[in-house]
């Protein structure tokens, strides 16, 4: 079920009257690893970087769960959430209005993998929880990784199709896509080819789905090749600092008509370093208006 929470209705005049003291917002995805328990790490998010949209995934809370007044204490009056009890889930957190929320089901299965809403009248941001994958590296032994891979190409399929009316929509997709699909975007290219979220048939299929849509990787244009850089560093690692064996799995795509309105990218590590951390750190953009 999708939950849309404002403290009122929203307008075009109030959209416009926000506008007007905004030159640019800062937008964030972060794989946050149940909501309920990184609530001190979202405040103290806010507290670093003031966000005006924070994109989460694995939310892993139903609507009744969902902690919607501490959210709204932070300046988030508008929530967008598609929940689901126990694991997955999306949400849209926003200082500005939310319109023409929707909830997206691929490869026909309602597991609450993406929501997306417009916002500054034009901007449409879709949130997307790409599955993990399972282990196993092959789709005829392990049903989680077929998934996976149909999941990306359901969307890319999509986009295709209907790319006509779509190209000229200003369009983000963000999310934690759960492919590191550079050499550079893990810490040992050769050692992860044949481990889940590095393995050629998912950068294969990820490409697809950014070619799709001719999208611009916002992080990558502040991070260029061969810069390393990553978003995620596993539990089971507990030098992650000092070894630094990560992995870039959450990304930030824009179509080519904003590309030339990013100001800036940021990967905030310092949320790794906080109490009951996510492993995912959240990945931030500046875009103008």
């Amino acid at each position: 079920m999708i939950k849309y929470l404002s403290s009122r209705k929203t307008k075009a005049t109030d959209i416009k009257r926000k506008n007007k003291n905004m030159d640019s917002f800062k937008l964030i995805t972060w794989n946050v690893n149940s909501i309920r328990i990184r609530l001190s790490p979202l405040n103290l998010l806010c507290q670093l970087v003031s966000p005006d949209i924070v994109c989460l995934q694995e939310v892993k809370a139903k609507e009744e769960d969902f902690p919607f007044e501490e959210v709204k204490k932070l300046g988030f009056e508008h929530i967008a959430l598609y929940g689901q009890a126990g694991y997955n889930g999306v949400a849209i957190l926003s200082k500005v209005p939310l319109n023409n929320i929707a909830q997206r089901n691929w490869v026909g299965k309602k597991d609450a993998r993406h929501i997306k809403a417009t916002v500054f009248d034009d901007i449409e941001i879709n949130n997307l929880y790409v599955p993990a994958g399972g282990d196993i590296p092959d789709p005829i032994e392990n049903l989680a990784f077929a998934h996976k891979l149909c999941f990306m190409d359901d969307i890319a399929e999509y986009f295709e199709q209907n790319k006509p009316e779509l190209k000229n929509r200003k369009t983000i997709l963000c999310g934690d896509f759960n492919v590191a699909p550079s050499e550079n975007d893990v810490w040992n290219h050769k050692q992860l080819l044949k481990i889940v979220s590095h393995t050629p048939i998912e950068v294969e299929r990820l490409t697809r789905l950014f070619k799709s849509l001719d999208f611009v990787d916002a992080v990558r244009k502040f991070y260029p090749e061969p810069q390393k850089i990553y978003s995620w560093w596993s539990y089971r690692n507990p030098n992650w600092q000092s070894n630094d064996k990560g992995r870039r799995l959450d990304h930030i795509w824009v179509t080519q008509n904003l590309q030339n309105r990013i100001l800036n990218t940021q990967v905030i590590k310092e949320l790794r370093l906080c109490g009951r951390p996510s492993d995912h750190v959240p990945v931030l953009t500046k875009i103008k208006l």
